[in-house]
């Protein structure tokens, strides 16, 4: 208790913990369509693609391992194709059609929140 004195009358030094804990939520969900061929370049995907007829999706989620899960619905509901999983970061990016991408992301959200209990949020576009 006396160093909480200290602390509240700027005697003693304040030292701040924080952790990470993760909830359960899909916190980014979006759809770029069309996408000029310069980012999909410098993301790494595949450049033999024509960009004309593409869309890229990018979701982020925590726990991070869910990237594993959303990355195996993606690929299970649409043609669309995995671009990017990362189980540390919660990192998953898709590549198709647009149609394509927007099923892969319309049925993980709707996985997640139905059977895993995620807070998801909407899909955006650009």
């Amino acid at each position: 208790m006396d160093n909480l004195k200290d602390i509240l009358s700027g005697e003693g030094k304040l030292r701040i913990i924080q952790e990470l804990v993760p909830g359960k939520q899909m916190t980014i969900c979006h759809i770029i369509a069309n996408p000029d061929e310069i980012l999909y370049k410098k993301l790494g995907l595949d450049p033999s693609v024509d960009y004309s007829k593409t869309a890229i999706g990018i979701v982020t989620m925590s726990p991070a391992e869910t990237a594993i899960i959303a990355g195996d619905i993606a690929t299970k509901t649409s043609g669309a194709e995995l671009g990017f999983v990362d189980r540390f970061s919660g990192t998953l990016i898709i590549t198709g059609t647009v149609s394509e991408v927007e099923a892969a992301l319309i049925a993980l959200g709707d996985f997640l929140r139905e059977k895993l209990g995620f807070t998801v949020c909407p899909i955006t576009k650009t």
